[in-house]
């Protein structure tokens, strides 16, 4: 076995059985199998669907499935496809069953969920940890950027736990199958600007939202870059240079740096001093968004440092971002691990309405 690609063959029969039997499958469907491996699940998979579309990295699992059903009536209802399902063009199918490769988890999450036609279902074995991320809820130790952005587009449930034993060789972690179930309609908002916004107030979801805003002297930059773009795009003039008077600036700086260093002295008292940067930061794949994210490539967000004397645009997107926290939503106060869904979507609509864009 190839452990380096995560190969870690399910040898349990029952195991399999259940996890064929929870995706439900109709003599119609197509199925997706993504590293079927020597075939143990793929079998069962075939006695329940009309055709299996099985992607295997490893071209040495490709021969010995093709050997297993070779000369048998499953044979012809077997398509196998070797290379990286995440790098590749997929056929149609109904529903995806997938013994997942640990390094390629959140790219074939959110793959499966950019899939059009959505599938009907995923089943889908990840480590313990990565499956309690995806369907953690507000307030768990593990609820995070993935778990909003993952939830935003699909319902999750965790179906069971797969101890390590039931694997040829045994990986080192716990498993679980969960079963994702994409939202159809998907929801009508900009993936890029949906996702900038979890980004900044998940880089310390301990923070209060109003230091990981207005605390943060990289994300209000990006703020007003953006806003710059929006208002050029907009054929909207923007009275520029700098601020009347430098004091409020440099009073708004020193608020800044207080804010930063109030939320880290809150997490250190609540969380004994353990960070909790998101560990989401490019686990979300180019081909889920609507545009390059070059651009957001171009910021790190999280960095407070002196800032230049301020113009007249970032004294107005501050207010403005201001307004939206304190005002329109009333959120300043709230920590990005305590937020829900309707939390974040009210703020990204706030934002929106004050002409302040992520992406």
């Amino acid at each position: 076995m190839n452990k380096h690609i995560g190969q870690h063959i399910l040898k349990n029969p029952g195991i399999a059985d259940r996890i064929v039997q929870k995706a439900d499958l109709k003599q119609s469907d197509v199925v997706l199998e993504v590293g079927p491996g020597t075939g143990n699940l793929t079998v069962k998979i075939l006695g329940k669907a009309k055709r299996v579309i099985a992607v295997e990295l490893d071209s040495r699992m490709a021969a010995e499935l093709t050997k297993r059903v070779q000369g048998k009536p499953e044979q012809k209802r077997l398509e196998i496809m070797v290379g990286d399902v995440v790098k590749t063009d997929l056929p149609y199918f109904d529903v995806c069953i997938s013994n997942t490769p640990y390094q390629i988890s959140s790219p074939l999450t959110f793959k499966l969920l950019a899939t059009t036609p959505s599938p009907r279902t995923c089943i889908l074995m990840f480590q313990r940890e990565f499956a309690m991320r995806l369907f953690a809820k507000p307030g768990d130790r593990l609820y995070s950027r993935l778990s909003v952005n993952a939830q935003m587009w699909a319902k999750i449930d965790h179906i069971m736990k797969v101890s390590k034993e039931n694997f040829n060789p045994p990986p080192q972690v716990e498993s679980s199958v969960v079963r994702i179930v994409p939202k159809t309609p998907r929801p009508q908002i900009s993936y890029e600007e949906w996702d900038g916004l979890l980004r900044v107030v998940f880089v310390r979801k301990n923070k209060t939202i109003r230091a990981s805003f207005l605390g943060t002297t990289s994300v209000m930059d990006m703020l007003e870059s953006n806003y710059r773009t929006w208002c050029a795009q907009n054929d909207i003039s923007v009275e520029d240079g700098p601020a009347e008077q430098d004091e409020p600036a440099e009073q708004d700086d020193l608020e800044s740096m207080q804010i930063d260093q109030a939320a880290v002295e809150d997490d250190d008292q609540e969380w004994g001093g353990i960070m909790d940067v998101d560990e989401d930061d490019d686990d979300l794949p180019a081909f889920f968004q609507e545009e390059s994210d070059s651009r957001s490539k171009g910021f790190k967000v999280g960095k407070t440092t002196k800032r230049r004397n301020r113009g007249k645009v970032a004294v107005l997107v501050r207010e403005k971002v201001r307004r939206v926290l304190e005002d329109e939503t009333e959120l300043a106060d709230k920590r990005a691990r305590m937020c829900d869904e309707g939390d974040f979507l009210k703020l990204l609509w706030a934002f929106n309405q004050e002409s302040i864009h992520f992406s």
